[in-house]
């Protein structure tokens, strides 16, 4: 593809000479240094060539924006009318859609719908996907006219840099926005349906490695004779005895926690900090109200009155999150020599499989527990849901996890 620094480069001739952009468009050098864009197209079977005007005057962008727009008008049955002059860089031509149809409005239309449901962090990589891989593609194309063999060369770039998941994940975003224009008629099809037989298949989905459940005293030895910080070693711990995942440890706050003095305390995690959207009740079994008081004692900003840092957890000045980082728990993984064997993560896939193995507790409950729940209306107002009977499998759990630490002391 030609660039602005290739473009000055080219020297003219004696005769006149072309050189080629993508999807037919080029420019040619002529004797006098003129350097003049065209198109190549076929209309009713036969090569034509167009005239879109000369470099630098259009930009290597309006050129590609033209390009883009007289296909799509091709597409549409129409005459290919557009000029480069008329066009602005990465938006459609008035002509060939208005700017209610393009895939970009629409993808940013349906974008603001979504985004409610979603955590901050899933939205800004969710429109960063659209923004980086398909809005240059066929952003300024109208959404109508957008075919499957473009959504597919779209997604094919993707693969192309070896990410084959991504590349499945932003068809189905892209799936979501067609299917959103269809009852208003501003599409009929979804030209993303029936791309996957086309695509490169991901790999299969390889499950956190965890320990196993006969390793947990080892794994407790080691951990008991590392000699690093405390403070980084509670929140491991943290991890492991409430199923929460490393994120919800690192940001979690004191005012989430309830009636710690009371025999049914919870930690209420809110939605915008849980990766399902919906809120979170962790039933506390009494070693958490034990672990919770040795937090609270190492956390000098509580007892400094420092508002600010005070009201995390595991609170660390110098962080731009102003908490811990998860290398941090990775670190005392590491150390005792779990690097590439267990992940912190996988201590959720070994409290489901102790608990599902156990055959005391309902899965519904166990899943439940680790905020596997759907989300949704019905979700949402059953937070507390199995409450009780989770409270009784967490204690199950606390002491399940103290008597491997007891067998690895001895």
């Amino acid at each position: 593809m030609l660039t602005d620094i290739a473009l000055r480069a080219l020297k003219p001739e004696k005769a006149a000479y072309k050189k080629s952009d993508s999807k037919g468009l080029f420019v040619t050098i002529h004797p006098s240094g003129k350097k003049v864009w065209g198109l190549a197209i076929r209309v009713e079977g036969k090569q034509k060539f167009l005239t879109g005007g000369a470099y630098p005057e259009i930009t290597v962008k309006l050129a590609r924006a033209w390009r883009d727009t007289v296909k799509a008008q091709l597409i549409l049955g129409l005459a290919p009318t557009a000029k480069p002059g008329n066009l602005e860089p990465g938006l459609p031509e008035q002509v060939a859609t208005t700017p209610s149809k393009s895939f970009e409005t629409v993808a940013r239309e349906w974008f603001d719908t979504r985004k409610v449901a979603w955590t901050p962090r899933y939205a800004g990589v969710t429109m960063r996907r659209l923004e980086a891989d398909i809005f240059p593609a066929v952003g300024a194309l109208p959404i109508a006219a957008i075919t499957p063999r473009q959504m597919l060369e779209a997604l094919r770039a993707i693969q192309g840099r070896g990410s084959v998941e991504m590349a499945h994940r932003v068809r189905n975003h892209c799936s979501e926005v067609f299917r959103y224009a269809i009852p208003d008629g501003r599409c009929e099809s979804d030209p993303c349906r029936d791309l996957a037989p086309g695509m490169a298949k991901p790999a299969p989905v390889k499950h956190h490695a965890k320990v196993a459940a006969k390793d947990l005293p080892e794994f407790f030895g080691k951990l008991n004779k590392d000699g690093g910080d405390r403070t980084s070693h509670l929140a491991l711990r943290w991890t492991m005895l409430t199923m929460v995942r490393t994120q919800e440890t690192r940001f979690a706050r004191w005012i989430e926690f309830e009636g710690l003095d009371t025999a049914e305390p919870i930690w209420r995690i809110p939605a915008e900090r849980m990766k399902m959207s919906t809120e979170h009740i962790v039933p506390l079994p009494p070693q958490a109200i034990a672990m919770l008081n040795e937090i609270r004692e190492r956390n000098i900003y509580l007892a400094a009155g420092n508002e600010r840092l005070g009201a995390f957890l595991f609170p660390v000045h110098y962080s731009k999150s102003l908490v811990i980082s998860e290398n941090r728990m990775l670190d005392v993984m590491y150390r005792i020599g779990l690097r590439g064997k267990a992940t912190v993560h996988g201590f959720r896939g070994l409290a489901s499989t102790v608990l599902n193995e156990s055959g005391l507790f309902e899965p519904d409950w166990i899943e439940f527990q680790l905020a596997h729940a759907a989300r949704g209306v019905r979700a949402a107002y059953n937070s507390a849901r199995y409450l009780v009977h989770r409270r009784k499998m967490m204690v199950w759990w606390a002491d399940y996890l103290d008597e491997a630490e007891r067998a690895g002391s001895e």
